[in-house]
């Protein structure tokens, strides 16, 4: 399966929102979007045109499918997990959504400070440097139940520093911690209209 390896910055610069894809960097002045808080390209500079309501959907979805790394192929998979399970369980479809992106392997790593990016925890994930209630995985979107533990190896691998306070649902302790409890909207990125993807995948 392919993956983007272009340049990170880029990728907040177009949606115009800092996705925080270079570890430190993208909480210092140095941080692509704060230099050039524009688009990317020869016109980016110029006024932005009016976007559709399609338009604001697809922005919608690309800004979440880039915070979490995932392909066009994985995100449609989510929705359709999040459609299955909102109808069996009668819950909201947001919501479920919304979990299944939070409680990815990987997610669950950076969001404890165990690695200092999204990109950074996903390979430490497929390089074995993480353990699962004891044992080695190497797939980042393995989903976490309740009271499921998270092990980083190798201390060193861990961040000096962490920019941001770790979730209330996740218990952190060294380099390991624990998932306390399922999250809830309150828990979870306030500047995801989750409504804007849930109508582009059902149009």
């Amino acid at each position: 399966m392919g993956r983007y390896t272009g340049p990170k910055a880029k990728l907040s610069r177009r949606e115009g929102v800092n996705l925080h894809l270079k570890g430190a960097r993208s909480f210092s002045d140095k941080d692509g979007l704060a230099r050039k808080p524009f688009p990317p390209g020869q016109h980016g500079n110029k006024r932005r045109a009016r976007l559709s309501n399609y338009g604001f959907q697809l922005r919608e979805k690309q800004k979440v499918k880039r915070t979490y790394g995932l392909r066009e192929k994985n995100m449609k998979n989510v929705f359709q997990e999040a459609d299955r399970r909102a109808k069996l369980y009668d819950t909201d479809k947001g919501l479920e959504f919304l979990r299944l992106l939070e409680l990815r392997l990987d997610n669950v790593v950076y969001l404890a400070g165990l690695a200092p990016s999204r990109p950074a925890a996903r390979q430490y994930v497929t390089h074995g440097h993480i353990k699962l209630n004891g044992k080695k995985v190497s797939i980042p979107s393995l989903e976490l139940k309740e009271g499921d533990s998270v092990e980083l190896v190798k201390a060193k691998l861990a961040p000096a520093e962490k920019f941001f306070k770790t979730p209330d649902w996740i218990e952190s302790k060294g380099i390991s911690c624990k998932l306390a409890r399922l999250p809830i909207r309150e828990d979870m990125d306030e500047g995801i209209k989750e409504n804007l993807i849930i109508e582009f995948y059902s149009r």
